[in-house]
């Protein structure tokens, strides 16, 4: 199925545009009701996946019989083959899906906020994976959400289809990264779908995962001038570039109570891994990721438990560095402080990612993330201007 372009850093920017474009032509709202059926007719492929009430189903038709009330309604099915409708006002698509800005739209002209699940505000039942989705006989690519002993739970790659992976060498496999599997038996058990074979390959290709980039607050305008004193060498090209707009990064973390500073999932992992108890530490974290792939803490937590083993740990910082980049335009020249604490996860990301290509050699690489670190949090609260020179000077990796 077709996807909306995931380097869009606003999915469901200009809503408000799409808005004045379907209904300029109209006049009553009736007139405006055709066009957005039609305008859905044309731009959203169905049948597709889609939720109403937090329940999977099948969105088969809009509709429109002249009621002005009930306004466009959706025909759906759900998983025991039974039909009906509903408002189309009520059905919530994936932004993944190519066209559901356009049922966005529909819900911002009725003066609705634009669902989508990652919004909703009931929790959504994960649509699990059917044996017709499962082609046998050729390479299936999924993404892995989280890995355990003997298994990973992953989703079919373009859409939110999920399976569980029994597979020899889970070690090839990392939260956020592709594997192609060569498959050899698919079952269900307990109602769940699963599918056993053999990992060929791993990729890291986030623009493939249609996800919906983290957003970003303007926090107003960052003076160089107002920063530094004395003035450092390293410091004088951003002060030269003068005042720079700050932002801070969307942090994803499912489970935290936003009204409970105690609830805190990282806390309680680390909390965890200091006590001893790593395996029930490492299972949060990897529970984080399959909630919510973006949870870039999760991450640089997932580095940190293997940072040991450098050429596995920069599998993990290297994916919530990426993730996160999604919502950073091309020639993004913002900063991203680590005084507002929503943009530490994507820090901690650079951070450990740095550290791992200059313990692998990649000294180049290093360098450049050092240095766009600085640009991007100029306090430098992770300390890297002292790590610029020897890797500058090519100098080996030292604990200390």
């Amino acid at each position: 199925m077709m996807q909306e372009s995931a380097r869009d850093p606003e999915m469901f920017a200009g809503l408000d545009e799409l808005v004045e474009t379907i209904t300029a032509a109209s006049r009553s709202q009736h007139e405006q009701l055709c066009a957005f059926r039609q305008a859905l007719a044309e731009h959203l492929v169905i049948p597709c996946d889609a939720f109403v009430i937090g329940e999977p189903v099948s969105l088969i038709a809009f509709g429109y019989d002249g009621n002005l009330r009930r306004g466009l309604t959706a025909r759906c099915r759900r998983a025991d083959g039974a039909e009906y409708e509903v408002a189309a006002a009520d059905v919530i698509i994936s932004p993944r899906i190519f066209g559901g800005r356009y049922l966005a739209a529909y819900r911002r002209w009725l003066g609705l906020e634009p669902n989508s699940p990652d919004t909703s505000c009931r929790p959504l039942r994960q649509r699990k994976a059917a044996a017709t989705d499962i082609d046998l006989d050729s390479p299936i690519e999924l993404l892995v959400l989280s890995v355990k002993d003997v298994a990973a739970r992953c989703r079919l790659l373009g859409s939110d289809r999920a399976i569980t992976l029994r597979a020899t060498q889970l070690w090839k496999a990392v939260p956020g990264e592709i594997v192609r599997v060569r498959p050899r038996k698919h079952w269900r058990y307990a109602g769940h779908p699963y599918l056993s074979g053999e990992i060929e390959s791993t990729r890291l290709d986030v623009s493939a995962l249609g996800l919906v980039p983290l957003r970003l607050e303007d926090r107003g305008i960052w003076d160089p001038l107002d920063e530094y004193e004395p003035i450092d060498d390293w410091a004088r090209p951003i002060i030269a570039r003068g005042p720079r707009r700050e932002f801070e990064m969307e942090q994803v973390l499912p489970g935290a109570d936003p009204d409970d500073p105690d609830s805190d999932p990282i806390t309680e992992s680390n909390d965890l891994k200091d006590a001893g108890d790593a395996r029930a530490a490492y299972k949060i974290l990897m529970e984080l990721c399959e909630a919510d792939i973006r949870c870039l803490d999760a991450h640089a937590h997932l580095g940190n438990f293997v940072f040991d083993q450098p050429a596995e740990a920069i599998r993990h910082y290297e994916a919530g560095v990426r993730i996160g980049e999604q919502s950073l335009s091309q020639g993004f020249e913002g900063l991203l402080p680590w005084g507002h604490i929503d943009n530490r996860p994507f820090l901690r990301c650079m951070h450990g990612y740095g550290l791992c290509c200059w313990r692998l050699g990649r000294f180049e690489e290093a360098e450049r993330v050092f240095d766009r670190m600085l640009w991007l949090n100029p306090s430098d609260n992770q300390g890297v201007r002292g790590l610029i020179s020897p890797v500058q000077q090519r100098l080996n990796w030292k604990d200390d």
